[in-house]
């Protein structure tokens, strides 16, 4: 999984409340558990006029021009701003990934739905939350400036506006530590591989029947 501890990005803005995992990536790319190949299909019934296929060439598909992420001043945006309870619905942790593989690596709401919520954390997505207020202002911004840009520092838990002035954040201290670590739920597990290789040769050692017990 890829660290994170400082970003800056450019911000675009979802100015949608409670947006549902199947708006963020539809139940028909949900076939592949293969955790790639799902950014091209983020917002896909938003972000494209006629409807999607897995396997479909993204070149071959209408796009909706009116859709924010269509928009030639959003074109690479890494920040997405959102309104309440973003990530709610089914617990498709191909949301996160969707996200991820699009190039978003933080995103800021009033609120999140909880699985959503913890599957970013393990895929190396920051979810952030900030008062009701601080995200209306942020919205207000985004669309007064183009280019408009955040830096979100994890180490410090702050995010960064141009104009030098901070918002904090809190951030649960053991997922702050898997996130600038790098580390998913296998990395953590990996971590103790001198260990684990040890536990089971010194297990086979002891208990050789187990051995053939495992071959079957």
């Amino acid at each position: 999984m890829q660290a994170f501890t400082v970003h800056q990005g450019l911000v675009a803005p979802m100015d949608r409340d409670n947006v549902d995992t199947d708006a963020i990536i539809p139940k028909q790319f949900l076939k592949s558990i293969a955790r790639s190949g799902f950014g091209p299909n983020l917002f896909d019934a938003w972000r494209y006029l006629d409807p999607g296929e897995p396997g479909q060439d993204p070149a071959s598909r209408k796009p909706n021009p009116d859709f924010v992420l269509n928009q030639p001043r959003y074109k690479g945006a890494s920040v997405l701003i959102a309104r309440s309870n973003f990530g709610c619905g089914s617990s498709r942790e191909h949301a996160p990934w969707a996200l991820d593989q699009y190039g978003f690596r933080a995103i800021i709401a009033p609120s999140f739905a909880d699985i959503f919520f913890n599957n970013c954390f393990k895929n190396g997505l920051l979810p952030i939350v900030l008062p009701e207020a601080q995200v209306a202002k942020l919205f207000d911004e985004v669309l007064a400036f183009p280019g408009y840009s955040l830096t979100v520092d994890l180490v410090r838990q702050v995010v960064v506006k141009p104009d030098g002035s901070e918002l904090p954040f809190e951030v649960q201290a053991f997922r702050k530590y898997c996130l600038t670590n790098g580390f998913d739920d296998i990395g953590l597990t990996l971590r103790h591989a001198d260990k684990i290789k040890a536990f089971e040769a010194e297990r086979l050692a002891t208990k050789p029947w187990l051995a053939q017990t495992l071959l079957g």
